[in-house]
Parts: structure tokens; sequence; C-alpha cells
């Protein structure tokens, strides 16, 4: 679930979903960049498959350990607020079943993700080797830690709550680098867009409310077990 990333781009697999991109343009998402990945990459490939009939829908789908795959256009809205060029590499705190790591794939370079959960990850593994996805890697680990020996990072994007960004993840952004948190205590918060610059990180715009599970870590909400 580690390793150096191969830098091709992601490969497009079946079909995405005119329905999703449909959402997101009325969420207000306008980047075609992240339109276009909704319409190529499969959510159906990153839920489990009890669920595979809701994967169309614009609605978070269930998975194990009392998470839940982020709403699409939600998604949407804090990729675009990442603004990314396609050559960036990225680090993503929350992989879930891959949905999301594999709509970074599609947007940026290099894509690190870091899993809490170890059937969720191993899940995230199988799903993105099965659609080709060849420039996203997978750890499990503690996520507010980061990944020190691939940082710095361009863009980082974290889909679990907290009050505060940890201070790991904010020493790991690269100056001008973009960071996305939900800032709140899990249930009810505000998505955060920040900037890294000269003087730290400094908030940027508040992108839009949101419910979301609470981030587990050293540097997050004590776990009730380790990660393993």
């Amino acid at each position: 679930m580690s390793g150096a990333p191969a830098p091709p781009p992601a490969a497009p697999g079946r079909r995405g979903s005119p329905r999703l991109a449909e959402a997101a343009r009325r969420a207000g998402v306008r980047d075609p960049a992240v339109l276009d990945a909704l319409l190529k990459v499969p959510r159906a490939s990153y839920v489990p498959p009890q669920h595979i009939g809701r994967a169309d829908r614009d609605q978070p789908v269930p998975i194990p350990h009392g998470q839940v795959t982020s709403q699409p256009s939600l998604i949407a809205a804090m990729l675009a607020a990442l603004r990314l060029d396609g050559d960036e590499t990225v680090l993503e705190i929350g992989t879930g079943y891959g949905f999301q790591t594999a709509l970074l794939a599609r947007l940026a370079r290099t894509v690190w993700s870091v899993e809490w959960f170890t059937d969720l990850a191993e899940a995230a593994c199988a799903n993105l080797a099965r659609e080709k996805v060849a420039n996203a890697r997978v750890r499990c680990g503690d996520g507010t830690e980061g990944i020190p020996e691939a940082a710095p990072f361009d863009a980082i994007v974290i889909s679990a709550a907290f009050p505060e960004v940890p201070p790991p993840l904010v020493a790991q952004l690269a100056p001008g680098g973009r960071l996305v948190q939900p800032i709140g205590h899990g249930g009810e918060e505000l998505v955060t867009v920040f900037v890294r610059g000269g003087d730290g990180l400094r908030r940027e715009e508040l992108l839009i409310p949101a419910c979301f599970v609470r981030l587990l870590g050293r540097h997050g909400y004590p776990p009730s077990r380790p990660a393993q």
C-alpha cells in the first residue's frame, strides 16, 4: 500500500456519471477539470457492493466503522478549491473506498493518501488497482502526521473534521500551497480553504457548511485503537 508513486495519469476505466457532474454544477462547481473527472471516474467502482445502486446519487454512502463516503458534489467543491493544474503532488487524508483519490489522480500528477482503517485502505487499493489508477498510493496510518518523506505537498485535502489544522500538515504544505479541511468538532463543520504564506497558514475562504466524521490521530481526536 505504499511506495514511490508512478507519474502516468490514471487510466480512463469505465464511464463516470453525468448525473453527478450536473449535481456538482448545481452546487456551484465550475472547474472544467473537476467536472470532467466526475464524467470519467465511475463511483460505482468505489462503494461497497451492496450500495452500487446508490452510486449515481449525489448523497453519502455508508462504509465500515461508522464512516461514510462524502457527497460527490461536496467532494467536487473541495477539489475545485485546491485549484490544481495537473502537475501537483497532493496529500489526501481519509481515503475511504478511494473515489476522491481517483478523482485527484485525474487532477494532479501524484497523489498520496492516508487512511486510518486497515480494511478501508485495502479496499481502496484494490479499487484503484482494478481501475488502473497508476499515480496514487494509499497508506494505512495516522493521517494527522502526514507523510514527511513525501513532502512538500502542493495541496492537501482532509476529509474529516477537527477544530484546527494538524501542525504536521501545515509543515508539509509547500509555500503557496492550498489546504482544504472541514473545521469543527465533527457533525457540523465549515469546510475551509487555507493557503500557506511566508508567515504560516492563513484562511482564505469559508467554502461550505457540511457534516463530516471526526479526524482521528495524534493531532486530532484520540482514537479507540491505534491505526494498523
